[in-house]
């Protein structure tokens, strides 16, 4: 399995320690352990968690150069994709996990008690109502969730969180391209534009990722994001 890690992230030019491999293969094995009654991934099979899920992850460093960013928060990510594996290759972000079902929150703090981890929290909420408050509204360099939503819905639940001059990084698939003819109107209204689209092969697999990095260009309206539930009935 340290092969697997070690060779698939110097794909996307990342060169693992071992120590960052030690701390991946205890997350790969706490989420399996904890997935036997929680329900956190449907992804069972060793390998698969390392490709589809910790170098997927690892992606988000290919689309943009993370040593330069210092606050990213992790809107919806679940069993901690791609926050908490990119906490443990880039130790000097200070990340956020956001999520709103509090027995993936629970899970998350055990990894990073387990891992030792520094300068990471959870936070059990909706991204609408958190994206409202102070602490947090502009205040993040780069928010990249693995999120489902459309690219409209996900914008209005990531770009309030973002300051101006930081990204909104975007891991979409092949439908990218369609979603972006339909949220590029949003992500205008939301204060941010396309900079970029980046294809990425994920390292042993047949998946290639489409991400669509885009800058915070302008302080968001104080409306968005509308109340829970609006973004992904109404999309802008």
């Amino acid at each position: 399995m340290d092969k697997l890690l070690k060779d698939g992230a110097k794909q996307l030019g990342i060169n693992l320690t071992d120590l960052q491999i030690e701390q991946l293969l205890e997350y790969k094995n706490l989420l399996l352990e904890w997935n036997k009654k929680l329900n956190l991934t449907a992804i069972t099979k060793e390998e698969e968690i390392i490709t589809k899920h910790f170098l997927d992850s690892l992606s988000v460093g290919y689309a943009i150069n993370l040593d330069q960013y210092k606050n990213l928060i992790d809107v919806g990510t679940g069993a901690g994709f791609p926050g908490l594996v990119l906490k443990i290759v880039y130790a000097h972000l200070n990340i956020t996990l956001v999520d709103s079902l509090n027995k993936r929150i629970l899970f998350l703090d055990t990894i990073i008690e387990k891992l030792g981890l520094k300068n990471i929290i959870t936070i059990h909420g909706r991204a609408e109502d958190l994206a409202q408050k102070s602490e947090y509204r502009e205040k993040f360099d780069i928010c990249c969730p693995r999120a489902v939503s459309n690219l409209s819905t996900l914008s209005e639940y990531c770009l309030p969180f973002v300051h101006n001059n930081g990204y909104f990084i975007a891991l979409k698939g092949q439908k990218l391209d369609d979603e972006l003819k339909t949220a590029t109107n949003a992500i205008k209204i939301l204060g941010g534009e396309v900079e970029n689209i980046v294809d990425i092969p994920i390292p042993f697999t047949d998946i290639v990722h489409k991400i669509a990095v885009i800058k915070k260009i302008k302080t968001t309206n104080k409306k968005y994001p509308r109340k829970a539930g609006e973004p992904s009935k109404a999309p802008l």
